[in-house]
């Protein structure tokens, strides 16, 4: 016999499914405070921007150009306190797979991999 649940949250919809052996499938969640939802979608959307205007610095059209402006938005989180605060605060709450569903940039893919490594350097 199997059981079909579903989970709604604010951002993910997984379909849970029970069957006779009793395994199902995990989604990715973060906390549902608003607060702190607001917090990760505000330093996404400052990524972004810095993200796009980093593009007219460099191409975004071969991946040494998505890795430059990669390089500059890691270099600009890491050298303004405020805003490095802010996104590691915000990683925290949601966790870097939330970024990846904020961010839409052809360079989104290296700064979320900087995020991962910078988040488990912290935390380490």
């Amino acid at each position: 016999m199997s059981r079909d649940r579903n989970i709604h949250t604010d951002i993910y919809n997984r379909q849970i499914k029970f069957g006779e052996q009793g395994t199902y499938v995990e989604g990715d969640y973060y906390n549902n405070n608003p607060q702190q939802k607001q917090n990760l979608a505000e330093a996404a959307a400052e990524i972004q921007q810095l993200l796009e205007t980093l593009d007219k610095t460099y191409p975004t059209d071969t991946t040494s150009g998505k890795m430059k402006v990669a390089a500059a938005a890691v270099e600009q989180i890491d050298t303004n306190p405020a805003l490095s605060n802010r996104v590691f605060s915000a990683l925290k709450a949601g966790g870097v797979s939330a970024f990846e569903q904020l961010l839409n940039h052809p360079a989104a893919s290296f700064v979320i991999g900087a995020l991962q490594d910078w988040q488990q350097t912290k935390q380490s």
